[in-house]
């Protein structure tokens, strides 16, 4: 019985998932976070081995037995950085065609039907990913606010930073979006804040989001403003990344994958509009399946073996197994 690997490395977490070819799911395992730019290429190494290690025991295979594997990898976002990845894989001991994508791929293979269209992700940050039917390539470059990418977390945390300063400015009106940061934070007032920032005495963090969406639920209006303003960014990605891979008047399937998603329609609305105002075909699709299923698909890719013929059976086991 041929056995495929796929594991999905982010920011946060890792999971390796095994699959057997008839799709059900056989072996799983988790670690924290391998993004090389936070962990380094050890870090990476390691959190391979860990959640790779547990998936083999649960599955009861030896490495011999894997067909083939796919990698999506938080970090992975230049040719550059190909190298350095494979030989973190190769600790592994796997010697099977394999590949290694950026882990925004991840969502799209799991997602649209046959792995065409666009994945849009909204967690920690955010990405943007494609594939087209010519097998063509489109991607946003994936590092957040220094390329003007927004919608994630930690950029509606940062958007929630501008907010207090108008407010304190006298820019904008008052906001209890000042005191969540005041609460996060243990600054003492706003001058403390601005001073702690400056001087990297305190720190956002992208959980810190979870409040502004709350703070907007509950009417403020420049908490509304950063929900409406990020969902707007996260369509425009999509918009952009269906561009790029021709498919912008097709009926184009457009996965919405990422916790930030879990909001529901105060951030999925506005981005609904600006997809369907420039793909007006699109189909908006969340993600129903944790995203290490698309690592398998691509690992099932390698060999030319069919995942989408048994990706449902996939799905349903992988909600059973991946906790």
């Amino acid at each position: 019985m041929r056995c495929f690997l796929g594991i999905d490395v982010g920011s946060s977490k890792t999971h390796a998932l095994i699959v057997a070819e008839t799709g059900a799911c056989i072996g799983f395992g988790k670690a924290w976070g391998g993004n090389h730019q936070n962990f380094g290429y050890d870090g990476l190494e390691n959190v391979l081995k860990e959640s790779f290690e547990q998936a083999r025991e649960m599955a009861g295979i030896s490495v011999k037995q894997i067909t083939g594997a796919g990698f999506g990898i938080a970090g992975y976002d230049f040719p550059s950085d190909h190298k350095p990845h494979l030989q973190a894989i190769a600790a592994l001991g796997l010697s099977c065609p394999l590949e290694v994508v950026n882990d925004g791929v991840n969502g799209l293979l799991a997602g649209a039907t046959r792995g065409i269209g666009v994945n849009v992700t909204a967690g920690s940050s955010n990405n943007c990913r494609g594939r087209g039917h010519n097998g063509r390539e489109g991607r946003i470059v994936g590092n957040g606010p220094t390329f003007g990418e927004f919608g994630g977390g930690i950029e509606i945390t940062l958007k929630a930073l501008h907010m207090v300063n108008y407010a304190w400015i006298k820019r904008i009106p008052p906001t209890s979006l000042t005191n969540i940061l005041l609460n996060a934070t243990g600054a003492k007032n706003e001058m403390d804040l601005m001073e702690g920032i400056s001087n990297e005495q305190y720190h956002l963090f992208p959980f810190i989001a979870k409040e502004v969406f709350r703070a907007a639920r509950d009417g403020d209006a420049a908490a509304r403003a950063i929900i409406q303003w990020a969902g707007e960014e996260l369509g425009w990605l999509a918009v952009s990344v269906a561009r790029q891979i021709d498919m912008e008047n097709e009926e184009i399937e457009v996965i919405q994958s990422g916790s930030i998603f879990e909001a529901g329609e105060i951030i999925t609305n506005p981005m609904r509009v600006i997809i369907l105002k420039y793909c007006p075909n699109a189909k908006i699709i969340p993600l129903n399946c944790p995203p290490v299923v698309g690592a398998v698909l691509l690992g099932m890719e390698q060999t030319n073996f069919d995942g989408y013929a048994v990706r449902e059976r996939i799905i349903q086991t992988a909600k059973e197994i991946v906790k």
